[in-house]
């Protein structure tokens, strides 16, 4: 979906609100964002995404309201959050930051708009039926990133000598992190690499996964495309050149 098309489908679904909230005196339509990441990883976005809104006539505090619930990579915050915005009743939900939050929207209701941003197959991951009709009340943006893995093995391979590893670091619990570490396993072999797995349940076990990859001469360690780490990254940069491991 296109950004102007994307805009023009949070303005039809705030022009939906409900009658009765037009008759209330501060009624104005709301939009609910719900992220897995913090405030600050997602600035730059945030303020892409107002900016869209402004270009079709939507300003924040004038004629919509943002309501914003950030986890900070923190995956267990949200279904709590997902009902809380279901229950304000916003005219739509804006996910991102982590599948999660678009799994636990669309779990938490079947009527309000649901307007996700994925790396993955949204319909392999169950979000919509199909790319070009996705039916029901979730439709969003998705880009190509899981689609990259071996490119990005393959640019990992490029880095370090002959023999040496290539690690891969991702969290059990992200939903696309089964297939891609298969994928990333097959991509390795392709290359004649060993590929070796750094798993971690969150950020308190980035230092061992740091030593461990260390411990195990990993040539270069691949982070797992999941926003989970972007949400701690200047702690995971940090660890890479403690422990002089080629971190991509």
């Amino acid at each position: 979906m296109k950004r102007r098309e994307f805009i023009t489908f949070l303005g039809g679904a705030a022009a939906a609100w409900p009658l009765a909230a037009h008759a209330q005196q501060a009624a104005m339509p709301v939009v609910g964002m719900l992220n897995g990441q913090s405030a600050d990883s997602y600035s730059h976005l945030t303020a892409a995404f107002l900016l869209g809104l402004k270009d079709v006539g939507f300003v924040e505090g004038q004629n919509v309201l943002i309501e914003y619930r950030w986890a900070e990579g923190h995956d267990e915050r949200l279904p709590a959050m997902a009902v809380e915005l279901v229950n304000r009743q916003v005219a739509a939900l804006v996910t991102g930051g982590s599948i999660w939050s678009t799994i636990l929207a669309k779990a938490a209701t079947s009527t309000i708009p649901i307007v996700f941003t994925t790396g993955s197959d949204p319909v392999k991951l169950g979000f919509v039926t199909s790319l070009n009709r996705p039916g029901g009340n979730v439709t969003g943006v998705s880009f190509l990133a899981a689609q990259l893995i071996a490119k990005r093995v393959e640019l990992a391979s490029q880095l370090v000598i002959k023999g040496a590893a290539i690690g891969l670091l991702g969290r059990p619990s992200e939903p696309r992190y089964a297939a891609d570490r298969k994928e990333f396993e097959a991509a390795a072999a392709a290359l004649g690499r060993k590929a070796l797995f750094i798993d971690v349940a969150g950020a308190r076990d980035f230092d061992a996964a740091f030593a461990a990859a260390a411990r195990q001469h990993i040539g270069v360690l691949v982070m797992h495309n999941d926003p989970f780490f972007n949400s701690h990254r200047n702690e995971l940069i940090a660890l890479a050149a403690r422990y002089a491991v080629p971190t991509i």
